[in-house]
């Protein structure tokens, strides 16, 4: 009797955050100085437009809002919300499927809720972090300082962050950024322990 041959199937790791909180540099941080980890980054869907240089394909997949809902009624997200009227984000679930059957570790970088709903479908196959900010007033400064938003849409912001920090218990672990080099630390030790990476 011939063994099958055995692909090595990835693990997923989910990084999810209020937005500010400093998760896509901690998630940009781990991909560029730690190859060993062989992570490969889910790109989510969006209706929103793009933001300054971002790119289709690269950031986001950007489609319109007539396109997002015929692909859910397609059934091609592993999650999405709508965190805003109008916009919609997701996760497709085809490019997840292809990398981590070519034993890649795929990371997502998503809201809370989407961080949740991952998590119950992939179960012990994930590990979902909470990166959180040491306050809400932390949060509003480091929002004002990134300059891409309106007043109003970060207090719209921050009122969402006030929200879903109350989504911190139903994560694996969460890392307080109050001083990014701990946190990536932090972050790299937890993610190493559960990929079984010394």
């Amino acid at each position: 009797m011939t063994p099958q041959s055995h692909t090595p199937a990835g693990e997923v790791l989910i990084v999810s955050a209020p937005s500010g909180s400093g998760k896509s540099t901690i998630v940009n941080w781990l991909m560029q100085e730690h190859p060993e980890l062989k992570l490969k980054f889910s790109i989510s869907a969006t209706s929103r437009a793009p933001r300054g240089e971002e790119q289709n394909g690269v950031e986001y997949y950007f489609h319109s809002v007539e396109e997002f809902q015929q692909m859910i009624a397609n059934d091609e997200f592993l999650e999405y919300e709508q965190v805003y009227a109008g916009g919609y984000y997701g996760t497709p679930k085809a490019p997840i499927e292809q990398m981590l059957s070519e034993g890649y570790h795929v990371v997502f970088d998503v809201d809370v809720k989407g961080g949740v709903n991952i998590k119950k479908y992939f179960g012990d196959k994930a590990l979902s972090l909470f990166i959180q900010p040491p306050s809400i007033d932390e949060l509003r400064r480091r929002l004002i300082g990134r300059a891409t938003d309106s007043m109003e849409k970060i207090e719209e912001r921050l009122a969402k962050a006030s929200y879903e920090l109350t989504y911190a218990s139903q994560f694996d672990q969460v890392v307080i950024n109050d001083n990014l080099d701990q946190a990536k630390a932090d972050t790299l030790r937890i993610v190493q322990d559960f990929f079984g990476i010394s």
